[in-house]
């Protein structure tokens, strides 16, 4: 079968990937010159089961409330005449009950878990290196309120199969000794062995030149304008290439990975995806100072910040400011990412050296990605992952392939247009 995959970030080409070892006929469109350039450039590095908490929980409309017009805030609606982003909100209201939040969590841990795995899997099969680490995520607290509020979400993640353990400031400074500068004002953390960290951009360019040797075609510099249904289908793409030459590009299946810009695509179709662009900030630094610098990757859930060492850069970033498609660098919180990295480690980045960055994350109310059957029966959807992309790419782009292909995921998850799923003897589940 002829498949077209839209959008050439970690989404689109680890889905490349799976098809094609599906047996697919394979094309990649994106209209950056090379993969992985925009949401999937300068993330934060972590492959995190463990930050399976969403955002919107019990807590967050205090916190959002608290937080509007501070230009610094870790969470930021800048509110605007945008009836998608008011909708949005409303939807990420209803998702901040407790009920909702367990089931959110669940499902995320659940895709987490299977994915990490794949992509264990995949490094070691295609030997694929990019600054990756094993040495688990340690998530620190500095406020007691915080590290009191995270137990539950842990024991639930723990049930799960996510060992996300519970530990003491002291256990933490053991495991991670650059955080003894701040031993004083630690309150506790938690820590998951099992995660890693590694550079995503790396990564997928790697697994994109794997993908080409298998025979996969990328059209990069290639902008998708529209998909255009004939009978109820996809009957084809129309996309300009880089020198502005109208192309139609026809195939039996199509695979809509293009993060933020899913809605915009689906939307003349009549899909109407739940997807708002969160922008994400980050903050590259070669080490200035090796025993400064932290070895384990980090999370600051008060300041909602992942910390990770790409082996000789510091990768900090976090933030979301919910500003529509607004990519503009806003200077205030670039600095208040380097004035927290400098308090919690000073001296151990090279700040003036620091490289800025920005990228729109594609964000459901609840955290969970879109994965699965449109309601035409050959569009097919892998997007709407927010700030776990990185976490979750491997086991999404496995799953949907399986999805295109007709089969049955591995794994037990709330796929789009799969309303029956099932438990497996071995207690991993599948769609049906």
């Amino acid at each position: 079968m002829k498949v077209i995959v839209l959008g050439a970030g970690l989404l689109g080409v680890t889905s490349a990937y799976f098809l094609r070892q599906q047996g697919h006929d394979v094309t990649v469109i994106d209209r950056q010159a090379t993969p992985a350039a925009e949401t999937s450039f300068a993330n934060g590095g972590q492959i995190s089961v463990s930050h399976a908490e969403p955002w919107a929980n019990p807590d967050a409309p205090l916190k959002v409330l608290k937080w509007l017009g501070q230009e610094d805030a870790p969470l930021l609606f800048r509110l605007r005449a945008d009836m998608r982003q008011w909708l949005w909100g409303l939807q990420f209201l209803r998702e901040c009950t407790p009920a909702r939040t367990r089931h959110n969590i669940e499902q995320i841990v659940r895709l987490g878990s299977y994915s990490r795995a794949v992509l264990q899997a995949l490094r070691r099969d295609r030997g694929l290196a990019y600054d990756q680490r094993t040495q688990g995520i340690l998530h620190f607290y500095t406020s007691q309120q915080e590290f009191d509020a995270a137990e539950a979400p842990a024991a639930q993640m723990r049930a799960l199969g996510c060992d996300r353990r519970v530990i003491s400031a002291d256990e933490a400074v053991r495991l991670e000794p650059a955080l003894g500068h701040i031993r004083p004002r630690l309150a506790g953390a938690t820590y998951t062995a099992e995660d890693e960290s590694g550079d995503a951009n790396q990564f997928a360019r790697e697994l994109a030149a794997r993908c080409e040797d298998d025979g996969v075609t990328f059209l990069m510099g290639h902008t998708l304008t529209a998909l255009r249904e004939a009978g109820g289908r996809i009957d084809h793409a129309e996309v300009v290439d880089a020198e502005g030459r109208y192309r139609q590009l026809r195939a039996d299946a199509y695979v809509l990975a293009m993060g933020s810009l899913s809605p915009l695509v689906a939307a003349p179709l009549g899909i109407r995806l739940p997807i708002y662009p969160a922008k994400g900030y980050s903050v590259t630094m070669p080490v200035l100072d090796p025993a400064r610098a932290h070895q384990v990757s980090l999370t600051d859930d008060e300041f909602k910040l992942v910390f990770s060492r790409l082996g000789d850069r510091l990768r900090i970033a976090g933030t979301a400011e919910l500003n529509g498609y607004d990519r503009h660098l806003n200077p205030q919180r670039c600095q208040a990412i380097v004035r927290r990295a400098e308090a919690l480690f000073p001296g151990a980045g090279d700040v003036s050296q620091a490289q800025f960055w920005t990228g729109l994350r594609p964000a459901t109310p609840s955290n969970v990605p879109i994965i699965g059957r449109s309601r035409l029966p050959n569009l097919f959807l892998n997007t709407g992952h927010g700030t776990l992309g990185w976490t979750h790419c491997c086991g999404s782009g496995k799953s949907i392939a399986q999805i295109v292909s007709g089969m049955a995921p591995e794994v037990d998850f709330a796929f789009a247009g799969l309303a029956l799923r099932r438990v497996s003897t071995s207690g991993v589940g599948a769609a049906a």
